[in-house]
């Protein structure tokens, strides 16, 4: 656990230091909307007409000042009702760094999107009422970030006010929340006592937490490191496209269009195209009209390859060296999304990248309490946010990487081929216990231990 000034040698390296993203979560009437909206308003993040909009919304309601909650729960159910249902996303920015900023719901049945917008955030911050302690929607968004390797999370212990701002209460509730995080393979933990209602910490620090001496959230936030080198990441692209213009100017092009997701890829070289496993070089590469002689994630290019292969939306080109392997047979960890269960001999669409093949769901091994992190084996099927294994056999071969070395290639949905609907997010391999076991072999010094048997 982090309570002391944050490492901010990392900050600084280029365009990408610069954006962060990141998600928050919380129990319901923890004070997230409220969070988000004092630290848009501090950060004099908010247009004129927009807080004179909530100010006067305010007043109608009787309130006496302005409710800062309102900048963030647009939606008309999630004002009438006081709670925040979709996920809404806030772009701001302070002189050191752009943020994008997901609000995801905190009551339980909306559980699943927390997982929408954290599969892409570099930073959690979880909140907590002081008075209530780590309950069990915390232990779940902790599970959450933890499955999704959100390599940063930060405890916000709101409502410090209603305690007396007392420090034994947040050292008890760091204490426990730490504990719990750690033991799912969460990297860093960042605890900071707050008051989002009067704004202790959020974006100035506390008068009357002098014991505090750590960074406020925003501190936090402008100076978390999350440089990425994209050299230390496998190369990985997904054809969303193939282009064939066939003019006259370009009578045997054919070009290869999508989203480099991770790593590098440089003219000249050796490339495997998977399902199929035929090999080529990379001869061009196209990028906003323009030849350039290498591409890095996450840019949008086309690829052109020295030989005629027969290429087509969802395959992946990957470096000769390192290619993942290709199987029908998925194992991985999953959060179920959807109100109908996920049963054992269902048949689902499973997606991947760019890709979309039939499959069937073979076997749920296992789902986990979140209270005490036991498995119940065999459940038979998952509920709506529930977590669990499952073995999934899918009609064509896939390249899936092991998510905690891919979170793009290491991901996939299943989609009910009736009518479309997301059913569960998955992330393969065994999340936790490569997360676990990296947490450990840190603390430890170790690389032996092979994590839990999950």
């Amino acid at each position: 656990m982090t309570t002391g000034t944050t490492d901010t040698t990392a900050t600084g390296a280029g365009p990408a230091a610069s954006l962060l993203r990141f998600a928050t979560a919380g129990s319901v009437d923890d004070g997230k909307s409220t969070l988000v909206g004092r630290l848009l308003h501090d950060s004099k993040s908010v247009l004129a007409d927009q807080l004179e909009a909530v100010e006067h919304a305010s007043r109608s309601r009787g309130a006496d000042g302005p409710d800062l909650a309102l900048l963030t729960d647009g939606l008309r159910a999630e004002r009438e009702q006081g709670i925040t249902i979709d996920v809404a996303y806030r772009y701001f920015a302070t002189p050191r760094r752009r943020f994008i900023l997901a609000d995801t719901p905190g009551h339980v049945q909306y559980t699943r999107n927390m997982v929408t917008g954290a599969s892409t955030a570099e930073l959690a911050i979880i909140l907590v009422d002081a008075r209530n302690g780590v309950v069990e929607q915390t232990r779940r968004h902790a599970a959450v970030a933890a499955l999704l390797r959100v390599p940063h999370v930060v405890l916000a212990v709101n409502k410090m006010d209603l305690v007396g701002y007392a420090e034994p209460v947040f050292s008890a509730i760091a204490g426990e929340f730490t504990d719990y995080a750690a033991s799912l393979g969460v990297p860093e933990i960042t605890a900071i006592p707050i008051s989002a209602l009067a704004g202790d910490n959020v974006v100035t620090p506390s008068a009357v937490m002098d014991w505090y001496s750590g960074p406020t959230v925003l501190e936090h936030l402008e100076t978390v490191p999350v440089t990425h080198d994209p050299e230390r990441e496998p190369a990985r692209f997904p054809v969303q496209y193939v282009i064939r213009p066939q003019t006259a100017e370009h009578p045997d092009y054919r070009g290869y269009a999508g989203q480099l997701v991770s790593g590098v890829l440089r003219v000249g070289q050796s490339v495997t195209v998977l399902p199929s496993g035929r090999t080529s070089v990379i001869e061009a590469i196209d990028a906003l009209g323009q030849s350039v002689e290498a591409a890095w994630a996450p840019q949008s290019v086309t690829l052109r390859l020295a030989d005629d292969l027969d290429v087509s939306r969802g395959d992946l080109i990957v470096p000769r060296e390192g290619a993942p392997a290709t199987t029908q047979d998925v194992t991985a960890t999953v959060c179920h999304l959807h109100d109908t269960p996920l049963r054992v001999g269902q048949r689902v669409l499973l997606k991947h990248t760019t890709r979309t093949v039939k499959a069937i769901v073979k076997e749920i091994p296992s789902r986990l309490a979140l209270d005490d992190l036991s498995l119940h084996p065999e459940p038979g099927e998952l509920a709506a946010n529930d977590i669990g294994r499952v073995r999934v056999r899918t009609a064509e071969p896939l390249p899936v990487d092991p998510y905690a070395l891919s979170r793009r290639t290491g991901s996939f949905l299943l989609i009910d081929p009736a009518d479309g609907a997301t059913l569960t997010a998955g992330m393969a391999g065994d999340a936790f216990a490569e997360a676990a076991r990296v947490t450990r072999a840190a603390a430890e010094g170790a690389a032996d231990d092979d994590g839990w048997d999950f």
